[in-house]
């Protein structure tokens, strides 16, 4: 941990005149140091210092510099460690090398060596501790822990994950649009034993065919046109992590064909290669549609559904999980203060009331893009029932038939209709999709055909 900004080095040398000119090198490069004479004094003080880089003799009076490096890593995990040796033992510093150690020095030192290889650990020490803490922040926004779950069937959506998060188990969960079916598979990812891993999230339905095979597993270069260079597919990008198939159940049936192979084999191949790669990722896919009506229709693979619902977690919807929605809404309410300024300090009883009481065909999504434009369009500090603008059920009253102007083609019509549901659910093109009754392939496809601004 830096001083005053300034890193810290742990030098162990049993040396003293080697001790000394080693640690006025350090101190001239403008860092702290931490010294010791003996393997075990050493990792007292990285215990008690913590330090960013550990500089270490190979030959100490009591332990050698590998067990050193070995005991360091146990104590903090991923500190660089730099090993010194005489010219005789090169060999021996190689060896260090091949265990892990950053980097190795040659006595006698050569002090801008020793500066330049320093600079480089301890710029290493600080990037990876960003990415513990980026890690640290993600698992703290997504783990189940965070999850609001007062409600007996959140509970036992919870007890589930717990048992399935440190598995590799396939996954698949269903449950109606806005529901978070992506909050549990971060959360199955973050909670799991390849939470260092990437988590990679793919929506099947917003692509054509052939970009979807090209999202998936990757092309080569010159395979198709526009392919003017080669792209790593999903299985590849989320090699060592997890895979997050949204919307399975709208994949084409050529590219269920390929995803089966994917997952049996362990393996893809990338559109035009000819090479197969070994890929690493555990599944979790997601469907708001029954599969099994799909598999009876013709519509979806009856093998490829086995080899999803190894598990099958299945989300409630929010009007099946009332009792939470006062705590989602006093989360959702300080995160849209925080993100556009304001300040609610209190709810009024009559506005939990209304939020209960409405249906929320959209889910918990709906319940928080209402609750973010209460928050912005709120006329004092207390939240009060008039604030809460539940779009659809507001609008119904007092809408409308259409008036379709003379001279409207059914093109115009269509796009209209199109973007004045996007404008009502603020661009999100899932809840376009249930609105207006089509997949959200069909809103993707419209929004580039019509080149509307979402």
């Amino acid at each position: 941990m830096a001083i005053n900004g300034k890193s810290k080095v742990l030098v162990i040398e049993d040396d003293p005149d080697g001790l000394r000119s080693v640690t006025e090198a350090i101190t001239d490069a403008g860092y702290v140091v931490i010294t010791a004479t003996t393997g075990r004094g050493g990792l007292d003080g990285l215990l008690r210092e913590s330090p960013d880089v550990v500089l270490s003799d190979l030959f100490l009076p009591d332990i050698d510099g590998l067990k050193v490096m070995e005991e360091a890593w146990r104590l903090k995990p991923g500190v660089p460690v730099l090993i010194m040796t005489a010219y005789g033992s090169v060999a021996s510093a190689v060896k260090a090398l091949k265990q892990g150690a950053y980097d190795y020095l040659v006595k006698p030192l050569d002090l801008d060596d020793l500066q330049i290889k320093l600079g480089r650990a301890v710029e290493t020490s600080r990037l990876r501790g960003q990415v513990v803490q980026l890690r640290n922040e993600v698992q703290g926004r997504y783990s189940s822990q965070r999850m609001i779950a007062g409600s007996p069937v959140m509970q036992e959506v919870l007890r589930q994950l717990a048992a399935v998060a440190g598995t590799n188990a396939t996954v698949l969960v269903l449950g109606e649009s806005g529901t978070g079916k992506e909050l549990v598979a971060r959360a199955l990812h973050v909670d799991g034993k390849r939470a260092a891993g990437p988590f990679v999230a793919v929506n099947c339905g917003a692509f054509t065919e052939t970009l979807l095979e090209s999202e998936l597993f990757g092309h080569e270069k010159g395979s198709f046109t526009g392919a003017a260079s080669r792209h790593e597919g999903a299985f590849e990008r989320a090699h060592g992590g997890t895979l997050f198939l949204d919307e399975v159940g709208i994949a084409p049936k050529s590219v269920q064909a390929r995803l089966l192979r994917a997952i049996e084999e362990r393996e893809v191949l990338r559109v035009g290669g000819t090479t197969p790669l070994k890929v690493d990722v555990r599944i979790v896919a997601a469907s708001n549609r029954d599969l099994d009506e799909l598999v009876e229709s013709g519509e979806f693979r009856h093998d490829l559904l086995y080899r999803l619902q190894v598990i099958t977690l299945r989300l409630p919807p929010l009007r099946e999980r009332r009792e939470d929605i006062r705590a989602m809404t006093d989360r959702f309410i300080s995160m849209a203060c925080a993100e556009h300024g304001r300040h609610i300090e209190g709810v009024d009883p009559a506005a939990y009331a209304r939020l209960e009481a409405y249906g929320w065909p959209g889910n918990v999504r709906e319940l928080r893009n209402v609750i973010e434009a209460s928050v912005i369009m709120a006329g004092g500090p207390v939240l009060q029932a008039d604030d809460i603008r539940i779009g659809r059920a507001d609008a119904g009253a007092t809408r409308s038939p259409p008036n379709v102007p003379a001279g409207m083609t059914l093109a115009a019509l269509e796009k209209e209709a199109l973007l004045q549901s996007l404008r009502r659910n603020n661009g999100n093109r899932q809840m376009t999709a249930d609105e207006l009754g089509v997949s959200t392939r069909t809103i993707q496809r419209k929004i580039q055909e019509y080149d509307l601004p979402f």
